[in-house]
C-alpha cells in the first residue's frame, strides 16, 4: 500500500478489501456529498466495510459506504448508506465500464481521505480471491513476521 501524500488526511480504509481482493489497478475519485456528510467525515465517522461502486448510465457511483449522521444538522441529515455519485473523468468511466463488463472485475473501494480538503475516495478494479488463495496470504504474512522476529533476537 502506498504512502499517503503530505496533503492527504485518511479517514478510514478498507482493510478487507486487500485481503478477499486482488487488486489490479487503483483510480482517485471525488465523491458528491451534502454539507453534513463532510463535517461527519471531518470527525473521522465512515466506515467502507461491504461497499462497493457501480457505474450506470455512464457515471459512477459508491454503494453501501456508511457515514454517520452529524448530530447538529439533524434536520438536513440523509440516509447514512445512501448510494453516492463519484466524480470521476468520462475516459476513465469508459475504461472501467469496459474492464468490469468484459473480465468480470469488481470496482472497490480501498480508502475515503481529504486531499487539499476534498472527500476523495480510493477505488480499486479488483479480482475475488479464491479461499486457498487467502490461506497463502496468511501464511506468507507469518513466515515474514517469523523471519522478522528472529532477526530481532539476532540482533539482541
Amino acid at each position: 500500500m502506498a504512502k499517503p501524500a503530505a496533503d492527504e488526511k485518511t479517514i478510514c480504509v478498507n482493510r478487507k478489501a486487500r485481503h478477499d481482493y486482488t487488486i489490479e489497478e487503483v483510480y482517485e475519485a471525488g465523491l458528491v456529498l451534502t454539507g453534513g456528510e463532510v463535517k461527519s467525515l471531518r470527525e473521522g465517522r465512515a466506515n467502507l466495510q461491504d461497499s462497493y461502486a457501480r457505474i450506470d448510465k455512464g457515471e459512477a457511483f459508491l454503494l453501501n459506504a456508511h457515514i454517520s449522521t452529524y448530530k447538529p444538522a439533524h434536520y438536513f441529515n440523509v440516509d447514512p448508506t445512501r448510494s453516492r455519485k463519484l466524480l470521476m473523468h468520462k475516459k476513465e468511466i469508459l475504461r472501467l465500464m469496459g474492464r468490469v463488463r468484459e473480465q468480470g472485475l469488481t470496482l472497490v473501494p480501498l480508502r475515503l481521505y481529504f486531499k487539499k480538503g476534498r472527500a476523495k475516495v480510493e477505488l480499486a478494479l479488483a479480482r475475488g480471491k479464491k479461499v486457498y488463495d487467502k490461506r497463502a496470504a496468511l501464511r506468507e504474512r507469518e513466515v515474514k513476521r517469523d523471519i522478522a522476529r528472529a532477526l530481532q533476537r539476532g540482533k539482541a
